[in-house]
């Protein structure tokens, strides 16, 4: 049987992504899902997408396009310097990219543009970046990149009576439509947890990597969780997005 683990949100931090992934020791047999947010945060954006590209090469990966992903695409490929997205960590990844070569840069935004922007899996499990808005699911988005901003999904799960039955008309429609999803995007630290948080039948696995957090990764059968040391200390001479 196939073992499929999702990871949260890396923000350039390559060494905090390194040691989460190379001291589990999984079967070769498992689906890595990655959430999005590779970049802008941490001092090693390229390096991350470098490694990626690599480790995509021996394992079963599927990369998901996140928010930060999409602008750092459109600096690489048109030069546009979004000033929220600079402030926001996207100087990181500017100064990151600086140093590899053409060559290299062609290779990364090969990545980028080959990234999707949902997967739904055999088991009718919704892997995104940040939500969804529409009730017929996120095929059906008027705004096709809403699901890589949202973040009513994640506030409507953490304040919905939990006692709500699935089969009450005011359940929510969204969440009728998978069997669990899984997303990033807004830092689970924000509202206190440290580990992947569970609300209704949405997993939120960014552990707040671009601040003070972990880089985590999840099995979605068994619920084990893996985690990196918090990024920051990782990085000492550098603040990160904090």
């Amino acid at each position: 049987m196939m073992k499929t683990v999702v990871i949260g949100d890396i923000h350039g931090g390559f060494r905090a992504l390194k040691q989460v992934l190379e001291t589990t020791n999984l079967p070769k047999n498992t689906r890595y899902i990655f959430v999005g947010d590779y970049v802008d945060g941490w001092s090693e954006s390229a390096e991350v997408v470098s490694y990626l590209i690599d480790f995509s090469k021996k394992n079963d990966c599927i990369f998901i396009r996140g928010n930060h992903d999409e602008l750092l695409y459109k600096f690489l490929k048109f030069g546009e310097r979004n000033p929220m997205w600079l402030s926001q960590g996207g100087e990181s990844s500017v100064e990151s990219y600086s140093k590899i070569s053409e060559k290299e840069k062609k290779k990364h935004l090969k990545f980028f543009e080959n990234l999707v922007n949902y997967h739904v899996d055999s088991e009718n499990r919704l892997f995104v970046h940040a939500g969804f808005t529409n009730q017929h699911g996120p095929q059906s988005e008027y705004y096709p990149n809403m699901v890589y901003w949202d973040r009513t999904l994640w506030e409507m799960v953490c304040s919905m009576d939990p006692s709500i039955s699935g089969e009450d008309d005011k359940y929510p429609k969204r969440l009728k439509l998978f069997k669990e999803i899984y997303i990033g995007h807004t830092p689970v630290t924000r509202i206190g947890f440290e580990k992947p948080a569970n609300f209704a039948n949405v997993w939120n696995v960014d552990t707040g990597a671009a601040f003070k957090g972990k880089i985590s990764m999840l099995d979605v059968d068994s619920n084990e969780i893996w985690q990196s040391e918090p990024v920051f200390k990782l990085y000492p001479n550098e603040n990160g997005r904090n």
